[in-house]
């Protein structure tokens, strides 16, 4: 499922001008595919269950590079979508960031490409925390509390009206991430539900203001 929805988005993404070249040459599924992979080749056991690499490298033909150059970005991070999708399927862990970083290898072939897994732990080990931004972007929650609100010291930073100063926190705390209202004017919600703290759980819906945040947890 993760693989055909990235297939479905990168088509969408090329049509027009770009799309033709993918019907006989290397297409960016072909990547994901080989990602996917490596991640399962590359998985361990971990104290958590499965650690599957989180750090990813793509190497490309200098031919493919030129004619991804338009949306590699995109590419990249379709590809990093992917691999926490089949993450999720495969009830993998990770202990860092997924990344991915897209190279050109002058000694590769058109259509030839490579993909090296790697797992990188972060500094705080033992779980991957982020808040999902709705445009895609992600806030790692590390040692160091995450602060939302307004002002421009707050790792979360958001333009509201409604947001105030400095609205909610969320911290790391054992084996949980928790989220705490900071005496906000307008509160703040966990699935539509006014909380002055709690636990999250990975998927939960975090409401501050009019901004809808994400909560993964791997």
């Amino acid at each position: 499922m993760g693989l055909q929805q990235f297939e479905e988005r990168l088509e969408r993404l090329v049509e027009g001008t770009l799309a033709k070249p993918f019907r006989s040459n290397l297409q960016p599924v072909e990547i994901g595919r080989r990602l996917t992979r490596e991640m399962d080749l590359h998985r361990r056991v971990g104290v958590r269950g499965l650690i599957a690499p989180n750090a990813f490298v793509v190497t490309l033909s200098p031919d493919d590079v030129s004619r991804f150059s338009s949306f590699i970005d995109a590419l990249s991070r379709e590809l990093s979508d992917a691999a926490r999708e089949h993450a999720r399927i495969e009830s993998y862990s990770f202990v860092g960031p997924v990344e991915v970083e897209i190279f050109e290898g002058s000694n590769l072939k058109a259509g030839r490409f490579t993909v090296t897994a790697e797992v990188h732990e972060s500094d705080d080990g033992g779980f991957l925390a982020e808040l999902v931004f709705p445009d895609g972007r992600r806030v790692v929650v590390g040692s160091t509390p995450v602060v939302i609100g307004r002002l421009p010291e707050c790792e979360v930073v958001l333009q509201d009206s409604n947001v105030s100063r400095r609205h909610a926190e969320v911290r790391r705390s054992g084996d949980g991430v928790f989220i705490t209202d900071l005496g906000s004017t307008n509160g703040t919600r966990v699935n539509g539900t006014p909380v002055r703290e709690q636990i999250l759980a990975s998927g939960d819906e975090v409401s501050v203001g009019s901004t809808r945040l994400i909560f993964e947890m791997t």
